[in-house]
């Protein structure tokens, strides 16, 4: 399992998971695929009836949220974001990561009327970003990385308030009281000494739930991820990440990716796409490079600790734009009514952040030669 834990081998099978559904969806397959993601399942005695495709958007990846609040939350607490110092660069950068993506989308997509899928380009797929770099940033300074986690781990939390806020569909209020009560037993049967074989099947159900009372109620699924991952005890929290996230690498993660990825691609020429398909495309690798590097390079005239200069601050920004995993869950979310323009919002997604990667494949080798070079140079002078 420890295997699962890597990050280039998450990368590479999210790719992979990616390619192999969007192939088979336009291959003759195709068809007999969409029929089993659109075939409905239902939870015998209960209001639950999801499609295979949303019982893995809103439930398999409930899982994988449920990793990033415990990893949010040991940031928070003892890890590179537990001081206004330490959170503040990182912070601005991601503030422009998230503002100018948006404003390059609406200004593409938001006079046709598509300005709902702003929120599309701004995310960053932390797991992703992480396994490009480790594929491509040997010899690069830990504090780019220590960078790029923070950027994107505060980027995540932006993400999931947009979800909690932006995608809010028939709010029940009673069913969302009865979700939080939930999620605090939750919290508090996992800080009680009880045996594993009593406690863990508890905290399982529990959790079933509360996803349950946050999909009934009207907010997306995913956010009960969130809130058990932020609620559980820390004595148990770090231990659960560690079982979890190897399924989460292997089997959630590229399972969703497969899923979203499986449309049919449009028999249209490039001046027939819809302007979200642009939005979101330009968007991802531009908005998020030109937005991290100046939010950036504003950010370190501040004090704090990750100083980076210029070409780092590209390499972080190329690495933010991709956003796949979560971008493809802001498209289906955002575009839920519109099939045909979700499905070009999909190719997209995956034309962006290959776009990403491929800027930061070019701008990596740079900064790796500017601090081999620095390096020298302190070499020289010693």
């Amino acid at each position: 399992m420890r295997y699962f834990r890597s990050a280039r081998l998450s990368a590479i099978l999210l790719a992979i998971a990616a390619v192999l559904g969007l192939v088979l969806a336009n291959s003759p397959l195709g068809p007999g695929l969409a029929d089993l993601l659109g075939t409905y399942l239902a939870v015998p005695g209960t209001p639950l009836e999801l499609n295979v495709s949303h019982w893995i958007s809103d439930g398999l990846l409930a899982v994988f949220f449920f990793i990033i609040a415990i990893e949010l939350r040991h940031e928070l607490t003892s890890g590179r974001l537990n001081t206004p110092s330490k959170a503040l660069r990182p912070a601005i950068a991601a503030l422009g990561g998230v503002v100018v993506p948006a404003l390059v989308y609406l200004a593409i997509a938001g006079p046709a009327g598509l300005g709902q899928g702003w929120p599309i380009p701004t995310a960053t797929d932390i797991a992703f970003a992480l396994g490009v770099l480790a594929l491509l940033g040997k010899g690069l300074p830990p504090t780019l990385r220590v960078f790029l986690l923070a950027l994107a781990v505060i980027d995540d939390v932006v993400a999931i308030l947009i979800i909690a806020i932006g995608f809010s569909d028939d709010v029940q209020p009673l069913l969302l009281v009865a979700a939080g009560v939930v999620v605090i037993v939750f919290g508090l049967v996992s800080r009680l000494r009880l045996p594993n074989i009593v406690q863990i099947p508890l905290l399982v159900v529990l959790a079933a739930v509360a996803w349950a009372f946050t999909y009934l109620g009207g907010v997306h699924a995913t956010i009960a991820g969130v809130a058990l991952g932020l609620v559980l005890s820390l004595r148990v929290a770090e231990s659960w990440r560690h079982a979890i996230e190897p399924i989460s690498n292997a089997v959630i993660l590229p399972v969703f990716a497969f899923s979203a990825a499986a449309v049919t691609i449009p028999a249209l020429s490039p001046t027939e796409l819809s302007p979200a398909f642009w939005g979101i495309a330009i968007a991802l690798p531009v908005g998020k490079i030109v937005g991290v590097t100046i939010a950036g390079w504003i950010a370190m005239r501040f004090p704090g600790d990750s100083r980076l200069g210029l070409p780092e601050l590209v390499a972080v920004g190329a690495l933010a734009g991709i956003g796949f995993t979560v971008s493809l869950l802001m498209n289906g979310l955002a575009f839920a009514g519109e099939p045909g323009i979700a499905d070009q919002g999909v190719l997209a997604v995956l034309i962006g952040s290959a776009a990403s990667i491929a800027l930061a494949a070019a701008v990596i080798p740079i900064v790796r030669r500017r601090v081999a070079g620095a390096a020298e140079s302190e070499k020289i002078d010693a």
